[in-house]
């Protein structure tokens, strides 16, 4: 494949990597660092303090998360929008991972472009928004994620990615059960706490409490902390998060949302460490059932996974990783899409051109 000019435009709230919790923007790294390792010249549009190879166009001095006289990050992503539509006939593919809010200036470029989906897209107040823009061509993260609206113009799934060497296989089995993402409900913290308290096991639960969730932890959370089985650690990093997750017996993933990926599932499935969790949006796309993990629908059959996982081989939890989850085959699958859209920019039409062949 030739070499491309790749713009990527991420979201500004966290770094490209971030420095702790943020699944998108470290997505966007994996892929930016994969297209250079490839030999293609890539733009990356994110925060001044973003740590890249590639050459990186700073639209805030650093991540907006950490900046306090920040109250409107939205006005600062516009800016950034500007800036990549003067800018876009510098590259052959503008790849984006912010949402919508490029979707009125990109129907006035011709530049081939994409936007990458993270989110969730059953929000009632969305259906209109895609209509509108249904030309739109973008990508999920999941088949489930893009269920909502079916009708856009898909160009395929990509499911996210990891380097092989992110995280450590460990091949023996550890002694507690661990929980890693947002302390928020939707992603099912009590069930978490439930599981662990029926199946007599420890808890440790790494998690990051937005602002918007401090009433939730205080008063939902913090009562349930007081057994000794439950242990809250707060928010960790990259280098804490290879040993917490890969000490751990069994992942809980008790969602109780339609789950867009869930980044956690397979950055266990990378030490090794199996996943039981509920079935909501992407989780029967991500864990084999009965190798990586058990798939599940109430506490109760929660609870006999557990006990189950614990008998699972880690080898071939971490061998479903490799075959199915590396950042290269990430990046291999979206120059896929971006060869297609190339294609599509000399006329072809562009809706549903590219599917994901299912591993």
């Amino acid at each position: 494949m030739r070499p491309l000019r790749v713009a990527q435009v991420s979201p500004l709230t966290e770094s490209v990597p971030p420095k702790l919790y943020g699944g998108t923007e470290r997505v966007v790294s994996f892929l930016t660092e994969e297209l250079v390792n490839a030999g293609h010249d890539v733009t990356l549009f994110a925060s001044g303090d973003s740590v890249t190879r590639a050459n990186l166009v700073p639209c805030v001095p650093r991540a907006l998360r950490f900046e306090s006289r920040c109250v409107d990050p939205f006005a600062h992503h516009v800016r950034m929008v500007e800036e990549v539509a003067e800018r876009e006939a510098e590259f052959d593919v503008i790849h984006f991972h912010v949402g919508y809010p490029h979707f009125p200036a990109m129907r006035r470029i011709e530049t081939p472009h994409v936007t990458t989906m993270h989110g969730r897209l059953d929000i009632p107040d969305l259906l209109p928004l895609y209509r509108t823009f249904a030309d739109e061509p973008l990508v999920s993260i999941s088949d489930a994620q893009r269920l909502p609206v079916a009708f856009a113009a898909w160009q395929g799934t990509v499911h996210n990615g990891l380097p092989p060497d992110l995280l450590s296989f460990r091949p023996d089995r550890g002694q507690y059960l661990a929980f890693l993402g947002r302390m928020s409900p939707e992603k099912g913290v009590e069930r978490a706490i439930e599981i662990a308290k029926q199946s007599g096991m420890r808890l440790k639960m790494a998690a990051k409490v937005d602002k918007v969730d401090e009433d939730y932890f205080a008063s939902r959370i913090k009562p349930l902390l007081d057994d000794p089985l439950i242990e809250f650690l707060g928010e960790i990093n990259e280098s804490e998060k290879d040993r917490f997750l890969g000490e751990a017996a069994v992942v809980l993933f008790p969602v109780e949302w339609p789950e867009p990926f869930g980044l956690v599932m397979i950055e266990a499935m990378a030490c090794g460490t199996p996943v039981v969790a509920f079935a909501r949006g992407s989780v029967p796309e991500v864990i084999a059932d009965g190798v990586s993990g058990f798939v599940v629908e109430s506490v109760d059959q929660a609870v006999d996974a557990v006990q189950r996982a614990l008998g699972l081989s880690r080898r071939r939890c971490r061998d479903a990783f490799d075959q199915r989850f590396t950042a290269s085959r990430m990046a291999d699958e979206y120059l896929t899409i971006y060869e297609r859209l190339l294609e599509a920019s000399a006329g072809l039409d562009i809706r549903g051109s590219f599917q994901r062949s299912q591993s």
